[in-house]
């Protein structure tokens, strides 16, 4: 778990906190519901930010005998709650300020506050998200920013990313309907906005769970990594072949490879032991994050790779 970062999330959750106080006080003087969906949605994006650093911790935890291959998907599915929150509290909150704004309308007060406060927090936002996106820039590599964070295997880091992005787009959103509101004398821009908020949110939270979903049903290992781990067998002098490359990711930076290997035939046990041990450190040598590999030894006779369901990788 050495792979997920938790300084942006530190970042995010103490930027979200003042903020969220400030919009309750802000929406508490001037009355708008924008404001107070945004208040709502700056305090989930806190808790958030600590159930995800509750689920790193966990992940952290060792092996054990009920627990074989470690707690690393406690992370997964932390990200998976988030998302469940996001899109109850956050999203649905929203919704139901906007809607109890737009049946019972009341005039809104001094929006100077609500300014002040929604600038400030663009500013902290921006920083955050900033502060956030460096930092998975370090792991993406040569990926597009969206593909990468599709192909990512840590959510505590795209989460983030998402929420920082969903913040900002809703401070502007919420910025347009106090502004709006007060200068056209119409209540409902402002309960406008905050349904809007909370449609971004539910998009978010969507967007969240299908990822979440996706590594805690399982996952394999980039195409990249299982390129290299199928390169390193089949290139061994001992190896005629590779029947089946089975990878899953039970973490961020915690795969399982399981193999299925043809050995030529007149190698003795010791040789095919030896040759084991050779495929396996260099596995590990190039692909630290490989912590279980599972080798299945076969004779050389009849090998074929038809059933290999990574066969393409």
């Amino acid at each position: 778990m050495a792979g997920s970062s938790k300084g942006p999330i530190y970042a995010a959750m103490a930027a979200n906190f003042a903020i969220a106080i400030s919009k309750f006080i802000a929406a508490g003087i001037s009355g708008s519901s924008a404001m107070l969906s945004e208040g709502i949605h700056s305090l989930v994006d806190t808790g958030n930010g600590a159930l995800l650093l509750y689920g790193i911790r966990q992940g952290k935890k060792t092996a054990d005998p009920d627990h074989p291959m470690g707690h690393g998907k406690e992370l997964y599915f932390w990200s998976l709650v988030v998302a469940v929150l996001i899109f109850a509290i956050g999203g649905g909150m929203s919704f139901y300020e906007g809607i109890e704004h737009l049946k019972h309308p009341t005039e809104m007060g001094d929006p100077t506050l609500n300014y002040i406060v929604l600038g400030l927090a663009i500013i902290f936002e921006g920083g955050a998200m900033f502060f956030a996106v460096r930092s998975f820039n370090k792991t993406r590599g040569g990926k597009s920013f969206w593909r990468a964070i599709r192909m990512s295997k840590d959510p505590s880091s795209f989460a983030v990313i998402l929420e920082d992005a969903a913040a900002l787009v809703g401070l502007l959103v919420a910025l347009a309907g106090v502004y709006l509101g007060h200068t056209l004398q119409n209540p409902y821009f402002d309960g406008g906005a905050s349904i809007i908020i909370g449609l971004l949110l539910t998009v978010i939270a969507v967007i969240m769970a299908s990822e979440s979903k996706a590594l805690l049903v399982g996952e394999s290992a980039d195409p990249e990594v299982r390129k290299s781990i199928r390169q390193i067998v089949e290139a061994d002098d001992a190896v005629i072949g590779l029947n089946t490359l089975v990878t899953q990711h039970y973490g961020p930076d915690q795969v399982l490879v399981a193999l299925d290997v043809e050995f030529r035939d007149e190698l003795t046990a010791d040789d095919i032991e030896k040759a084991i041990a050779g495929i396996e450190g260099q596995i590990r040598a190039i692909h630290p994050i490989v912590r279980r590999i599972f080798i299945e030894a076969k004779a050389g006779v009849g090998y074929s790779n038809e059933n290999d369901p990574q066969k393409n990788s």
